[in-house]
């Protein structure tokens, strides 16, 4: 849990930097928002090989060299190196530090125990986006982005040596096919993935919700700026209290959802759409509050216990770390789609409200819709 914090805190921060360091040399505007871009992609791109490593080795280990890889990349732009390629290098590490993260967690718990260990993670998870970027940006007032770069290098090396107190769960598995098989042996864990009724469900959500979050970052923060009249650092306290509603919602699933119950959270997704709706009806910050915090709340008591029930699933039916690839493809490839999606339909100047309208009302018929084919599914079986 520590290894994990430093580590996600050290990345949200490197974005920051890197973004600061852009600034500083006069970069034009676009290249920002194409450094996420860059870091999504590497899930996607890379999916097909980092399984297979991720299981290859200790997942401590495998931890620590995508931690060096990232901290390679965060010299390498402390050094003077180009922002773009440097940053896809640390997508990359972060691509490979995934799988066998929560790898390691299937290893390590027994079953009923992965709701709870999921609820500490997506906690640890959210706190370190929220601190990781309160840390960028103390650090780029505070300090050249060279030796902010620096700073985040210590980072990297304390999550280093936390990963050094990490047992070996003793997991082993089938040596990965060669390297030009790997692409059709990726394609076919995720078709039998999709093909599992448990699998096809809880990946279907996950997949959804990613996409969902990462476009809805990018709504909330127009329409704090539109309709609550909102600076963009205001409107990003905004979305630091849904992150708090999601800790809160994560605790409590953590602690009310064993894993055999998973399923009954798919009916919350409906809520989670519809919560959207009065958005466009809200005028001023204060009524808004509640509204985002219970949004995060139903969050993160729906995407904790079917995180865990798709590991436990992918797990079963792969391997840790394939399992997590594949998971990883489908929800960055979501998050490249709606984000597209999201810019395509802005570029053609839709309205706000009609932008928050139809995409509540999508996510709250999309989540009915799984929730009825699983139950179909139950009583067929």
């Amino acid at each position: 849990m520590s290894a994990q914090f430093i580590s996600g805190l050290a990345d949200n921060a490197l974005l920051l930097v890197a973004i600061g360091r852009l600034q500083a040399e006069g970069a034009p505007a676009w290249l920002a928002p194409g450094l996420k871009l860059a870091f999504t992609l590497a899930y996607v791109l890379l999916a097909p090989f980092v399984g297979p490593l991720a299981d290859r080795w200790p997942k401590a280990g495998v931890m620590g060299a995508a931690n060096a890889v990232k901290a390679g990349a965060c010299a390498a732009m402390a050094l003077g190196a180009p922002v773009g390629p440097s940053f896809a290098l640390a997508g990359a590490g972060a691509a490979l530090y995934s799988p066998a993260k929560y790898g390691m967690v299937t290893e390590l718990m027994p079953a009923h125990r992965l709701v709870a260990a999921n609820g500490w993670i997506e906690v640890a998870t959210v706190l370190a986006i929220l601190l990781g970027t309160v840390l960028g940006g103390a650090l780029l007032a505070w300090l050249a982005p060279a030796w902010a770069f620096a700073g985040l290098l210590g980072l990297y090396g304390l999550a280093a040596l936390l990963n050094l107190g990490i047992p070996d769960s003793g997991a082993r598995y089938p040596a990965a096919p060669p390297l030009r098989r790997q692409i059709g042996d990726f394609a076919a864990a995720n078709a039998r993935l999709w093909r599992d009724p448990l699998g096809r469900v809880s990946l279907a959500t996950t997949t959804l919700f990613w996409g969902v979050g990462a476009t809805l970052q990018f709504l909330v923060l127009r329409w704090a700026e539109e309709d609550l009249g909102l600076t963009l650092a205001q409107a990003a306290w905004l979305q630091g209290l849904s992150a708090t509603g999601v800790v809160v919602g994560a605790l409590l699933a953590g602690r009310c959802v064993p894993l055999e119950r998973a399923p009954q959270v798919l009916w919350l997704g409906v809520p989670m759409g519809l919560l959207l709706l009065p958005m466009p009806h809200v005028d001023h910050w204060l009524p808004a509050l509640p509204l985002l915090a219970g949004a995060g709340l139903v969050a993160g008591l729906f995407v904790v216990p079917m995180n865990a029930l798709l590991q436990h699933r992918g797990a079963t039916l792969l391997s840790a770390g394939r399992s997590i690839a594949v998971q990883n493809f489908n929800e960055n490839a979501s998050v490249l789609l709606m984000l597209a999606g999201y810019a395509a339909l802005t570029a053609h100047a839709l309205a706000l409200e009609t932008l928050i309208r139809g995409f509540g009302l999508g996510v709250a018929l999309l989540m009915a819709l799984i929730a009825l084919h699983h139950h179909r599914h139950k009583e067929i079986a």
